[in-house]
């Protein structure tokens, strides 16, 4: 799929009939499952709970996360069933974008009575002006010039 915002589309789209139908109430993992299942039905290639490893200046891997879902490779989706996103859970998601070099990321929450999904983007200029420069050390500089502004 070529289009960032189509993806995105179709992923909102898949989740928002998936909160129809189960509604609220479930564990996340219900959620996970139902849209990695529909969205692979759907044609898109699908990582469940997809290792993403986060290093330290000088390339050493200092530790790992697992994405719940990563869709084309290009979008990293990470799934709540709580009451309200909140802070911890918006950061959490910067905190994969940075760390993986992935631009795009939602964030979508089942366990409210009203469907919550949000997207955030790191600026492609972050990206783009240090991939080229530091090759392998992108996703720790990201991250310092994502804090510097």
């Amino acid at each position: 799929m070529e289009d960032i915002m189509q993806l995105c589309d179709q992923v909102r789209e898949t989740a928002y009939a998936i909160h129809k139908y189960h509604a609220h109430g479930h564990l996340e993992k219900v959620y996970e499952n139902a849209l990695v299942n529909r969205l692979r039905k759907a044609g898109l290639e699908v990582k469940q709970q997809h290792p993403m490893h986060v290093y330290d200046e000088d390339g050493t891997e200092v530790g790992e996360y697992y994405a719940d879902i990563l869709v084309e490779d290009r979008l990293i989706i990470e799934l709540k069933a709580c009451k309200t996103i909140v802070g911890e859970h918006k950061a959490q998601l910067l905190g994969y974008l940075r760390a993986s070099g992935i631009e795009h990321g939602l964030l979508i929450n089942f366990g409210s009575y009203k469907f919550q999904i949000e997207k955030y983007a790191l600026r492609p200029a972050v990206r783009a002006g240090l991939g080229k420069a530091l090759n392998g050390l992108l996703p720790f500089f990201a991250f310092l010039a994502f804090l510097r502004g």
